[in-house]
């Protein structure tokens, strides 16, 4: 009598959530991804009533033009900067899982530009996955980014008529394995130009109050930023925190990056290293925001050079960490 053939195990899908960008570089481009960005209210929690006539009447009509300048001096010929770093990393990881698995599929999914994270989810169930891995591209978990994913996950999954099995994968500020690549890339950065007077490490920023409600961002910073002095041997006077890319009036986290950026320059520093560890690609907030502006807020206040560390992008050490975190979800 044959024996039965054991039924074969579900096909693993894995889906990288990250913010996103405009799909196309112009005026509307940029108007439809601030558009969906800030009318999330997990990145403005401002009652709907007063945000909205904010966001039409005000924000949207001005904001676009002041900002695609910025995106003009990053885009590249294959297109936005975090879109192409996207790319390159889900197709280094989804060679990484088929070596280690031995069938894999990766899709992308943004939070506010396309592919969106429903297009990334029926592409991965229209290719057979039936067991399906979310993990978000934010190291430091905030509810503007993390929570934002696991939202747009299930408002995704409401439409399905047949579930796969999803695992929403949590942050990891204190990996051993993101701190030791982070730590290199700094080491490497270091060996090829010399040690800088000071490291800076900046991430995005969020609103004070988000924290003082509950969000746990703060302390995922900090932990990272202290595992990350410690691995490189720095002391206290060798590296600080900051965070960047404020919007409005109100307070966000301290202190902001282009103020320390200045204070450090006042202090004699001459060579500052900077490093966003909060990014997982290079985008607009890293390249210009950091490479370009924060550089000449450096040397007007009296700097010499800042030289941006760049974020790991589809570099072997970040694939290898996140094929670890895949393979043992």
């Amino acid at each position: 009598m044959q024996t039965p053939e054991a039924p074969a195990a579900p096909r693993l899908g894995v889906l990288l959530v990250n913010s996103g960008t405009p799909d196309t570089l112009d005026a509307r481009g940029v108007r439809d991804f601030l558009r969906r960005l800030l009318s999330d209210p997990r990145t403005i929690e401002t009652s709907r009533a007063i945000w909205n006539p904010l966001l039409y009447l005000v924000i949207l009509p001005w904001r676009p033009s002041h900002v695609l300048p910025k995106y003009r001096r990053v885009w590249t010929r294959e297109g936005s900067p975090l879109l192409v770093h996207s790319r390159a990393l889900q197709e280094k990881l989804r060679a990484a899982l088929v070596n280690s698995l031995g069938d894999a599929l990766v899709e992308l999914g943004m939070l506010y530009s396309t592919p969106d994270v429903a297009q990334g989810l029926a592409a991965l169930r229209d290719a057979g996955a039936r067991r399906i891995l979310v993990l978000p591209l934010f190291p430091q978990y905030s509810g503007t980014t993390t929570a934002a994913a696991a939202d747009q996950v299930g408002a995704a999954l409401r439409t399905w008529r047949v579930l796969p099995e999803v695992t929403l994968l949590g942050d990891y500020a204190d990996h051993p394995l993101y701190i030791e690549t982070l730590a290199q890339s700094v080491r490497e950065h270091r060996q090829r130009l010399g040690a800088g007077g000071h490291l800076l490490v900046s991430f995005h920023g969020i609103p004070a109050a988000y924290v003082e409600k509950g969000d746990t961002y703060l302390s995922r910073c900090q932990i990272t930023a202290r595992l990350l002095a410690e691995r490189l041997g720095l002391d206290g006077g060798g590296w600080s925190l900051s965070f960047q890319s404020r919007v409005g009036r109100a307070e966000w986290l301290k202190p902001y990056t282009f103020a320390r950026v200045e204070e450090l320059a006042r202090q004699g520093v001459k060579q500052l290293d900077v490093i966003c560890p909060g990014f997982a690609v290079d985008c607009l907030e890293t390249i210009d925001e950091i490479g370009h502006e924060a550089a000449a807020a450096f040397r007007a206040a009296g700097g010499g050079e800042l030289r941006y560390i760049p974020a790991l992008n589809a570099g072997p050490g970040q694939v290898d960490l996140l094929a670890r975190m895949l393979r043992q979800p």
